[in-house]
Order: structure tokens, then C-alpha cells, then sequence
């Protein structure tokens, strides 16, 4: 037995040395396949599009609640409901918020970060270090969902498919008073919206539009907001985003999102070259570190 556990080391230390060797391998496919967080001390590393996390923690993939879970994680296959201890803290914090200021039991909370951050195989350029997570819409149906549930239910379209408002069928005040939750807690940074959104927002702020800064239209964000917490004092070697410009960010800068060069832009005359993937080389060079510790 002791022979054994000598050759398993002996092949976890090749595994980790192996990786560290090869700085132009995807990092996306060298954190995608780590199903465990790092067992180092809590930490973000580099950009949110451009790093990783030591010390992730998970969110329970159900929350208390009385009818039905507070929050329930979404597509438990992909395993990125990892994040910061503080991103966790904020989602327990604004899902127990949620029906105070809501008809909604509880949110459904879909992907955060993976367990050592880093790139991801599929679906995000951000959600690296461990300070995103998207939440749907759509509010939790007031009881369990299986796990078959979570990987097949999916988010409601809030857009209409002209692109240039809500469908007030589905955008509805709730929604108007969740963002608005989320975008009101200290700890957020940015909220990530689809443009159609942002105006609903802005219209039904009425003259109360401070919260609004916070709140940014950018593209694929149709059926949930994108929420972003600030670099936190245990991370160091976090980078920050630039604060948002100044004002409440509805006048000419969200007019833009609904020209014609944005909502119908003209193909390029050639096919832009794919980017290559990002490497372990183009990160912080602590994340190597996360990625070979056990």
C-alpha cells in the first residue's frame, strides 16, 4: 500500500511539473479539467478576463428558504459555481434579499467561476477570478428543481426580437427591483446588462437613477445580468476594472447600443482571423502555481 501511494504521488508531482512546462498549452483547457480548488490561502489573481483564483469556495448548489431554496445553482455539470468567499457571501446576502423586494421565492443563480478560475473551455471571457456571476432573470419556480431540471430549464428572453426594448410580458417590475438590489450592495461593482434592458431601467428609475452607474449594457445578456464584485483586500494582485464613466449612463452612450451600426453591422469584407487561445504564459505567473497545487 505504501508503494502505492508513493507512485501516486510520484505521478501527481509529474501531472504538476508537466503543466508547468507547457506555458503555450490553452490555459482553458488546462483549468477546465481541474475538478478541485486550490488548497492555498484565498486569493484573486490578475483581471477578470485574465486570471484566477487560489482558495475558491463553493456555492452550496441549494439555499434555505421557505418556499422553496433561495437559490438554486444551474448546470451542475459544468462545475463553475466556485468563487471568492465574498462572491458566495453576496449571493447568500441578495438571495435572502430577493423576496423582500420581490414576488420572487429565490434566484436561480447560473455560472460563477471554476474551481481555480482561469479560462473556460466554453461561454465566457471573464468569470476568471472569481468575482462573477450570472443570474437569471428568471425567478426560481418556488420549489426544488432536480438535477435533470437544471441542466435542461433555460432562461427567459427578456429582449423582443427587434432588439430595441423589453417584452414587458416577461420584463416586469420584479426585474426592474432585482437589478436594482443587486447593483445597491456595496460590494458589487458592475452589473452586465442587454442594452433593451438598461433602457427599461432607465425609464422606470424615474428621477431615483443613482444606482444606475453600475448598471452597463454590453452584449449576451439577454436572459440574465452579469454580476461583478470589486477586488477584494485578502487579493493584492487583483486588478480592478476602471470606475464607470460618469452620470447614470442613459443618455447618448446607451442611444449608441440601438444604431444601425450595433443592432444590424455590416459583415467585414474578409473573415477576421480567429484569436488564438489564451495560454498559461499569457497569465499572471501565480497562476501556474494555482493550477499545479493540490
Amino acid at each position: 500500500m505504501r508503494a502505492l501511494l508513493l507512485a501516486a504521488a510520484a505521478l501527481l508531482a509529474c501531472a504538476g511539473a508537466a503543466r508547468a512546462q507547457t506555458p503555450a498549452a490553452p490555459a482553458k483547457e488546462l483549468f477546465g479539467a481541474v475538478e478541485s480548488p486550490a488548497a492555498l490561502a484565498t486569493r484573486s489573481i490578475g483581471f477578470y478576463s485574465k486570471g484566477c483564483i487560489a482558495g475558491a469556495t463553493a456555492l452550496p448548489v441549494d439555499g434555505p428558504g421557505d418556499v422553496g431554496p433561495l437559490w438554486q445553482a444551474m448546470r451542475l455539470s459544468r462545475n463553475r459555481n466556485w468563487g471568492h468567499p465574498a462572491l458566495v457571501a453576496f449571493i447568500e446576502r441578495f438571495a435572502a434579499e430577493v423576496p423582500k423586494v420581490s414576488s420572487w421565492p429565490g434566484i436561480l443563480v447560473g455560472d460563477m467561476s471554476q474551481p481555480r478560475g482561469g479560462p473556460m473551455r466554453t461561454g465566457h471571457a471573464s468569470h476568471q477570478v472569481g468575482l462573477d456571476a450570472d443570474i437569471w432573470l428568471t425567478p426560481s419556480p418556488g420549489k426544488e428543481l432536480s438535477r435533470a431540471d437544471r441542466e435542461s430549464k433555460s432562461a427567459v428572453m427578456m429582449v423582443r426580437p427587434d432588439r430595441l426594448d423589453v417584452n414587458p410580458a416577461v420584463f416586469t417590475k420584479d426585474q426592474v427591483a432585482v437589478i436594482r438590489a443587486a447593483a445597491s450592495d456595496s460590494q458589487v461593482e458592475r452589473v452586465f446588462v442587454n442594452a433593451a434592458i438598461k433602457k427599461a431601467l432607465c425609464r422606470a428609475a424615474g428621477d431615483d437613477k443613482g444606482w444606475l452607474a453600475k448598471v452597463r449594457p454590453y452584449w449576451g445578456h439577454d436572459t440574465h445580468m452579469h454580476v461583478r464584485l470589486f477586488c477584494q483586500k485578502d487579493s493584492p494582485d487583483c486588478r480592478p476594472q476602471e470606475p464607470p464613466p460618469a452620470g447614470d449612463g442613459c443618455g447618448a452612450e446607451l442611444a449608441w447600443w440601438f444604431t444601425d451600426e450595433v443592432l444590424h453591422p455590416k459583415p467585414p469584407k474578409e473573415p477576421p482571423k480567429p484569436k488564438p487561445p489564451m495560454t498559461l504564459a499569457d497569465l499572471p505567473a501565480a497562476c501556474t502555481a494555482v493550477l499545479d497545487a493540490r
